[in-house]
């Protein structure tokens, strides 16, 4: 896309997310949990005018998640009155203890497991680009700022020389209104300026929130607050008799039907498991928990 078209798409973009995006559901990122799948899947009937993007926003949703859950819909120009899937249901991450922070790069979504047991939010985010990829690992909020300046690394200077050394807070910082500076100082959960970029690889590797749910995380979560990124494409449950499977595209490296294989079989769960129901959902990967079970088991 040559340079002058890609930035007036990106300044139109802007001006409609600025001045027609509807805001996140107040109550839409907390959940209670005790068991393995949260939430539940919608439909929405889109309206006139309104594209995939604003909905995913109103239902506190990243692109990604809206477009995977609804292949067969132009995300851009939905035709008024199309019926889609709201796909507001997780499987929780498989960790030996779920505390603190837990973001899984495949999904773009972040879990903030609380102090108090089986209370957790969860927000969509943007994620590194290619080539920037945010790093796995195990990390501790450090730092928590309001009205964050962005000091622009060397790296990115270097691309967009007419950059600034520091620019800040404002619109048009990058940041948005409130950081949370990770162990490894270069790494930040913050918000953005650019809305538009969650559910997507839109960053040098930070992670982005929308502006409503970095102020509602940034309440929540004190310094010491423990941070784990990790990489799970596929993720899979049991709820009472009812085996469940949710795939994602991955994030690095491949998924497969192998691995939700290997994870049943560690769950004892592939005797109770529909393997033709499997293949489909990890060939669709919409994102979204599938029902894969035996219908002898139900």
């Amino acid at each position: 896309m040559p340079n002058f078209v890609g930035r007036l798409f990106v300044a139109t973009l802007a001006i409609i997310c600025a001045t027609v995006w509807p805001q996140a559901r107040s109550d839409s990122a907390s959940y209670q949990y005790d068991a393995d799948l949260i939430g539940s899947s919608l439909s929405y009937k889109v309206a006139a005018g309104e594209s995939l993007i604003e909905v995913a926003r109103k239902f506190d949703l990243g692109f990604n998640a809206i477009a995977d859950a609804n292949p067969r819909v132009d995300p851009w120009i939905p035709p008024a009155g199309t019926l889609v899937a709201v796909p507001t249901a997780w499987i929780l991450p498989d960790l030996p203890s779920r505390t603190g922070i837990v973001i899984n790069i495949p999904e773009f979504r972040l879990y903030y497991f609380a102090k108090k047991q089986g209370s957790l939010v969860t927000f969509p985010l943007g994620i590194g680009d290619q080539g920037r990829d945010t790093p796995v690992g195990n990390y501790m909020i450090v730092e928590k700022i309001t009205g964050p300046a962005w000091h622009v690394p060397k790296s990115i200077r270097s691309e967009f020389p007419f950059l600034p050394k520091v620019v800040p807070h404002g619109p048009n910082n990058p940041l948005g209104s409130h950081a949370l500076r990770l162990s490894r100082r270069d790494l930040l959960i913050h918000g953005t300026n650019r809305p538009w970029g969650i559910g997507r690889r839109s960053s040098h590797g930070c992670l982005r929130l929308y502006p409503e749910d970095i102020v509602r995380l940034y309440k929540l979560v004190p310094k010491g607050t423990r941070v784990t990124v990790i990489n799970q494409p596929i993720k899979v449950c049991a709820v009472g008799i009812s085996v469940f499977v949710e795939a994602h595209r991955p994030g690095y490296g491949a998924s497969s039907v192998g691995q939700a294989l290997h994870l049943l079989a560690d769950k004892k769960l592939l005797i109770r498991t529909d393997f033709v129901k499997l293949i489909q959902a990890v060939n669709e990967l919409k994102g979204i928990p599938v029902d894969i079970s035996l219908t002898t088991f139900r």
